[in-house]
């Protein structure tokens, strides 16, 4: 994995890797699917960030399948934008986190991932952190968690949370594709 100069060889240990980020994204965009459009909108965003990247590096396959993932995303959300008709439940959340890391597996972007599912990942840790935080010392550091929850519980709207979440999705994705372009031409593509 090369990120910014930086190679690290797992070797032997990268299939543990690959597992560990393949049940992870799938958990983390589960735990993320908890308002009406948030699982999905931030999906797009992800899966959009993904096929640029795919297409910088040439995998023209999964630029599709991810260009095709970010337009199923954008198309359920028609039905799932507040007030929702339509639920994805665990069946399509745990789907979508694991091509989510798939994708980045084979299309070589492993670490890229990371401010891709920047929000996927805070909510997980907005719940490790709760839990450790209360087993530890009886108390919490959210008013409820998924951290989608603490800011539902302090008064902010499901569709303010929903869009500014996408915005930080949407972020995630720009910083991740130009910081991958700028590993590109770095590196003398």
């Amino acid at each position: 994995m090369t990120f910014f100069g930086f190679n690290l060889e797992l070797g032997y240990l990268y299939p543990f890797f690959a597992v560990f980020m393949i049940v992870g994204s799938s958990n983390a965009l589960n735990l993320t699917d908890g308002l009406d459009g948030l699982a999905a909108g931030c999906s797009f965003f992800a899966f959009l960030a993904c096929s640029i990247i795919c297409k910088i590096n040439g995998y023209n396959d999964l630029a599709i399948i991810s260009v095709a993932a970010s337009a199923a995303s954008l198309g359920f959300l028609y039905f799932n934008k507040n007030p929702a008709k339509i639920f994805m439940g665990d069946t399509g959340s745990l789907a979508l986190g694991g091509m989510l890391a798939t994708i980045a597996i084979m299309g070589k972007f492993e670490l890229w991932l990371i401010p891709i599912a920047v929000i996927f990942i805070s909510e997980t840790l907005s719940v490790m952190l709760q839990v450790a935080s209360f087993k530890l010392t009886g108390k919490r550091i959210f008013k409820m968690s998924p951290v989608h929850h603490h800011f539902e519980l302090s008064g902010w709207s499901e569709k303010k949370i929903v869009t500014v979440f996408c915005i930080i999705s949407a972020i995630g994705g720009l910083v991740s594709v130009w910081g991958f372009l700028i590993q590109k031409v770095m590196s003398g593509m």
